[in-house]
């Protein structure tokens, strides 16, 4: 373990590709160490190897403990890490790029920083959320207005497909217990998918506060993207918890959305999703894993990085 601060980041090209990570794994009650390049999860029960390059993201729940060199390999890896409270409720993540690439970034903030163009981007999400829909010419309020009524729908939908009683959608932060069984699975399914989300989000190198939909917020875009499949995974694989019974939602929940985002290769899905969303073709990306930083001219020429241009012109 001496020699771990020495090593070098990996290049993107020896980095497992986000879309074929594990979605997340869940850890509780356990101290989360490095051993090589793998973490380990040691609790009463023993200890389990884990390749950190495998992981899209780490679900830290309560009674865990996690060591500096664990942070340093997943970081390393663009693993997102989310620390979340007795039964998920709460919600910290972080991580790193796994393109080292800006040009995702740049693409998101150009069309963030316009604001026909952030609304052209929303309107692309509602109509990739809700399939059928002419979101042509709708205005923010008539986006919203489609949301409401279609998300009670789906409510409607699920409740009759497993039998499972609804009544509203209630979210209580300071007390997750006291919401029935849906809406704990609801709440639970969220948090997963936010997750899930903020993973892709980090790994591509876009920001997590540049939303389109949502605003205000250090992860409005992670909320934006998870909403794309809500009611495609969430919502139905917290009604599929529910109707299995009312004990542990949280756990149940968990894995009903895991099953669900392996069969529909969410990740997969996710980043081409996102590239389409802000129309990036890769055309600033190398291909060939190296860095490559450029310092920029006045008409928005890219020159290479790392050398004295104060005896020589830059354009």
């Amino acid at each position: 373990m001496s020699t771990v601060s020495r090593r070098g980041a990996s290049s993107p090209h020896e980095l497992g590709r986000i879309g074929d990570r594990v979605s997340f794994i869940y850890l509780e009650r356990c101290t989360v160490h490095r051993e090589d390049n793998a973490i380990t999860a040691t609790d009463a029960e023993g200890t389990t190897h884990i390749p950190s390059a495998t992981i899209g993201t780490l679900l830290l729940g309560p009674g865990t403990r996690v060591t500096h060199q664990a942070m340093s390999v997943l970081g390393e890896c663009g693993a997102a890490v989310v620390w979340t409270g007795e039964h998920g409720v709460r919600f910290y993540a972080g991580g790193r790029a796994l393109s080292r690439s800006s040009g995702l970034a740049e693409a998101q903030a150009t069309a963030w920083a316009n604001r026909r163009t952030r609304l052209d981007v929303a309107r692309a999400m509602y109509r990739m959320r809700f399939p059928g829909e002419d979101t042509a010419g709708r205005t923010r309020q008539d986006l919203l207005t489609m949301e409401g009524r279609r998300v009670k729908d789906c409510y409607r939908r699920e409740a009759a497909r497993t039998g499972v009683p609804w009544r509203r959608r209630e979210y209580r932060p300071d007390d997750f217990l006291a919401a029935d069984a849906p809406n704990q699975g609801v709440t639970a399914a969220g948090q997963c998918m936010y997750g899930i989300a903020h993973a892709v989000v980090a790994a591509l190198g876009c920001s997590p506060a540049l939303g389109f939909v949502h605003s205000g917020h250090e992860r409005s875009f992670v909320y934006d993207v998870a909403d794309l499949y809500k009611t495609e995974i969430g919502i139905p694989a917290a009604f599929d918890a529910a109707a299995e019974g009312e004990e542990d939602m949280a756990s149940r929940t968990r894995r009903a959305v895991r099953d669900r985002v392996r069969q529909t290769k969410l990740l997969d899905r996710c980043v081409r999703d996102i590239k389409d969303l802000l129309r990036y073709d890769g055309t600033r990306d190398t291909g060939d894993g190296q860095d490559r930083v450029t310092l920029q001219t006045d008409d928005d020429t890219h020159v290479t990085g790392g050398r004295n241009y104060g005896d020589e012109p830059i354009w």
